[in-house]
């Protein structure tokens, strides 16, 4: 598999999609130990399951439709919309139109690689 630490120019077609399962695949695109770029890519009717992370989040929804939820706050975003995560709030995704995420975490997720 293609090491994207500390990357600097990336090829879309160069990282491998990881399946999660349930209509969701992750590319992790590049990151140093402060920052991380993940894509998601969701089929209608995926779910990010809530969660939380001491990682900050913030995310641009690059295609398609979700439902998200942040503490108690929800709303339907679309393309062109972004949504911010801070630290250790429960929050998720339901995916209304397939689409795609961009995530981006500071510092990195050591879980995703």
């Amino acid at each position: 598999m293609l090491s994207v630490k500390e990357l600097t120019l990336v090829s879309d077609e160069q990282v491998a999609w990881e399946e999660l399962g349930g209509g969701i695949k992750r590319k992790v695109m590049s990151y140093n130990d402060d920052i991380m770029l993940v894509k998601v890519a969701f089929e209608k009717g995926g779910v990010g399951a809530i969660h939380s992370h001491p990682h900050l989040q913030i995310s641009y929804v690059s295609a398609g439709a979700f439902e998200i939820t942040i503490g108690e706050d929800k709303k339907v975003l679309k393309t062109g919309d972004v949504y911010f995560v801070p630290s250790d709030i429960l929050h998720g995704a339901v995916c209304l139109e397939a689409g795609e995420l961009i995530d981006v975490f500071s510092p990195m997720r050591a879980d995703f690689v």
